[in-house]
């Protein structure tokens, strides 16, 4: 682990040149672009095996993980575990030292009386003289949970238990210290601290209907939010969602196990269909009163956040195409609201979390690509006074927060190639952007309180995860992990590299992809290749990154197989042209795409190209089932894992946004339907789905086995029983992998 090192000699800040833009777009002209990132020295060749790499954790990769900053900025706390059980700890940033214990396991125990009381998690008051553990937690979907909660007094050594009515979800202590919001069954509830009187706020909740105070599925999954109620900065209101779900129709998944399966039934949208009736609500606590605020039309509401006025909160809105989005401004005196921002867009428009307000509500911070490619811009608080702050043919990937401080703004940004990530800061009066991070690979940063230090996440693709601690003008201050074990087995190893390169589509387009070849390559054979291809909208998967599949497709490479990803027209960091080109056609462009870069491949004289393969998962496998049948000339075998088979059995906010209303394009939905298709294969196919996956639901893989039985075409088809869209849990992936290279043996 390595999280607590003693500080080393610090190093200086990343200084780098980059050649002007000009220059630059002038050597990206050419078809072909490589860059080897990492050299190898070859010791000896040891075997990869799917055991070591999926069940063993022989190649797993350490990091530093749960670090929590105070409010001071100068400390953070972690959830360690010992031999007595998990502790929360308090250590110093600058040199690692532990600086006392917050709270043990064993005194949670004594103080509650209650042998079973665990510490899984753990959210302190705004003033820190409080904890909420969290306990027995339960998971639902991708990011709610419902659990026990401890209410920690950590001042005075007191602690009980939140409620003894079952689990709860997102108790979360107000401002003032003075009450606990949190949602039980489906209704908000408020508890005064000190009391422990509870207060009912909402009384209509009720299961597959009614919702207040956490979001309905669609939310939750396409928004990324599940907890929906926030406290006002003074403590005194709560403002939150309320979803009427009534009128959305039921999904039933059957869960098996029993002797007689249960039938799990949720409300999921699909495209088309019928959402939630949204509306946001706010419940003052001197009144006692819930207020309904009036937004005028919209068919979703993204984000709510307050500004740093409890008077003051802001609210996004949004038409059901997403195309539109405005920022409301309620006066939560009056509940008057006003539009400050508008912004539109010929296809649609994103979200993020990067809203932020700054002085005393003079204004606030915003990214948007209205001027081609994502950037940063600030607006006084009546959405004037414009002002870009960052510019040029290049994405800011996430705006990481803002020092009123010092006027420094912090970000990612793929400022040279798409494919790398780096971080930045620009000072609100202007200049340009400096870089507090390598130029090169991919790089993430965790902020402390008041932006004094961060921490820097950082990896190449054949590199294992470095993470250090650095001040905000990105000088090192001491290493936390290495990954030095990994490095050793690394350099003992005969591993293949990895190429960047450009690879031209039929149109003229060229499109990044990096390329894997066995490490013994000789360029007289001709190796079978298999693509690993995603491809949604604003995705990627050619990143300067170690990624998760890294060991098994070294194993691929191990094995002879040359292992390419393409990323296609739709994906991400290279502006809003190229990203929304596939608008209400999604899968076509992709596709095409991906076929224009296997014939690319099979054109190489070290490529055998009647053994060009491709796998994907969730909108790859959507794609690797289209590849294979409109390419059937040119892909012997896929793999479509969790695939989406038609547009119109998946949810509504992401498939509309993308697409538009299925009513309105027919075409769209069916033209690019990998069932539409089945005619045309030729090749080996493998699909796999878990029954239990409440996102591309299994319906996907069934509809896509009813197509191919009717076209009287053979395949393999492997299900897991009850595995959600991750297919996880105990031996499953070692299984499923398993699975997928012996049909790659077999088939390619």
């Amino acid at each position: 682990m390595g999280v607590h090192l003693k500080a080393r000699n610090t190093t200086p800040k990343y200084f780098y040149f980059r050649l002007p833009h000009k220059q630059t777009q002038e050597m990206r002209r050419g078809l072909i672009t490589v860059l080897i990132i990492a050299v190898w020295i070859p010791a000896y060749t040891q075997e990869l095996t799917l055991a070591d790499i999926w069940k063993n954790g022989t190649y797993r990769q350490e990091s530093v993980r749960g670090l929590r900053s105070m409010e001071d900025g100068l400390q953070y706390t972690v959830l360690e575990t010992d031999r007595g059980g998990k502790t929360i700890n308090r250590y110093e940033y600058a040199t690692g030292d532990k600086k006392g214990q917050v709270l043990a396991e064993n005194t949670l125990k004594d103080l509650t009386g209650d042998p079973e009381a665990k510490i899984e998690d753990y959210r302190f008051s705004s003033d820190e003289r409080y904890l909420v553990i969290s306990s027995d937690v339960e998971r639902i979907y991708r990011h709610s949970t419902k659990e026990k909660y401890y209410i920690v007094d950590v001042l005075n050594k007191q602690a009980r238990l939140l409620s003894e009515d079952g689990k709860q979800r997102h108790a979360t202590i107000s401002p003032d210290g003075l009450n606990i919001a949190y949602i039980k069954g489906n209704d908000l509830f408020m508890q005064d601290y000190q009391t422990s009187k509870e207060t009912q706020v909402t009384k209509d909740g009720k299961a597959n209907s009614i919702i207040n105070g956490y979001a309905d599925w669609v939310y939750e999954e396409e928004f990324t939010f599940d907890k929906a109620f926030f406290w006002s900065p003074d403590g005194k209101k709560i403002a939150f969602y309320r979803f009427d779900e009534t009128e959305v129709p039921e999904f039933h998944m059957p869960k098996y196990g029993d002797l007689y399966p249960e039938d799990y039934t949720f409300k999921y949208p699909k495209a088309g269909e019928k959402n939630s009736k949204v509306t946001i609500m706010v419940y003052d606590i001197g009144e006692g009163l819930i207020h309904k605020l009036d937004l005028g039309d919209y068919e979703y509401i993204p984000r709510i956040k307050w500004t740093k006025s409890s008077g003051l909160l802001a609210v996004m809105k949004m038409p059901r195409l997403q195309n539109k989005l405005d920022i409301d401004l309620v006066n939560t005196q009056d509940y008057t609201a006003k539009t400050v921002y508008s912004e539109s867009s010929d296809t649609y428009i994103e979200i993020s979390d990067d809203l932020t307000f700054f002085g005393e509500n003079e204004g606030f911070i915003w990214r948007t690509e209205k001027d081609g490619y994502y950037h940063l811009y600030s607006y006084d608080m009546e959405g004037q006074n414009e002002k870009q702050l960052t510019s040029g043919p290049w994405d800011v990937r996430t705006f990481l927060g803002y020092d009123e401080g010092s006027s420094w703004l912090y970000f990612s940004g793929s400022m040279d190639q798409p494919y790398d990530n780096g971080i930045f800061r620009i000072n609100l009066n202007g200049a340009a952007p400096e870089p507090i991070s390598p130029p090169i690979g991919s790089n993430r940063a965790s902020f402390s309180k008041g932006f004094k230090y961060f921490m820097l996440y950082h990896s190449k693709a054949t590199e294992p995860s470095r993470v250090s601690l650095h001040r905000s003008d990105g000088s090192e201050v001491r290493i936390l992990e290495e990954n030095l074990e990994l490095h050793e087995k690394m350099h003992g190893m005969k591993l293949s590299d990895v190429e960047f390169m450009e690879i031209p589509n039929s149109e003229g387009t060229s499109l990044n992809a990096w390329m894997m070849k066995p490490a013994d390559f000789n360029a007289k054979k001709k190796y079978p290749v298999l693509m690993y291809v995603y491809g949604g909208p604003g995705s990627q998967t050619v990143t300067n990154g170690m990624s998760s599949n890294f060991w098994w497709h070294q194993l691929l490479c191990q094995r002879g197989y040359i292992v390419v990803s393409v990323d296609n027209r739709g994906t991400g960091a290279r502006g809003r042209d190229f990203r929304t080109s596939t608008y209400r056609e999604l899968g076509k462009l992709e596709t095409m795409d991906q076929i224009d870069a296997a014939k690319w491949l099979a054109s190489q004289d070290y490529v055998d190209g009647s053994r060009i393969g491709i796998w994907g998962w969730s909108y790859g496998g959507y794609m690797s089932s289209l590849c294979l049948f409109k390419g059937a000339d040119v892909f012997k075998a896929a793999i479509a894992v969790a695939p989406v088979s038609n547009w119109k059995y998946y949810d509504n906010i992401y498939t509309e946004r993308y697409m538009g209303l299925p009513q309105d394009n027919a075409d769209g939905y069916d033209k690019n339907s990998p069932i539409n298709f089945v005619e045309k294969m030729e090749g080996n196919y493998l699909l796999v789905h878990g029954t239990g996956d409440d996102n591309v639901h299994y319906q996907n893989s069934v509809e896509m086995v009813n197509a191919l039985i009717s076209a009287d075409k053979q395949f393999d088809f492997y299900i897991y029983p009850d595995r959600n869209h991750g297919i996880y849990g105990g031996n499953t992936r070692h299984h499923l992998f398993t699975k997928i290279t012996d049909f790659i043996t077999e088939n390619l």
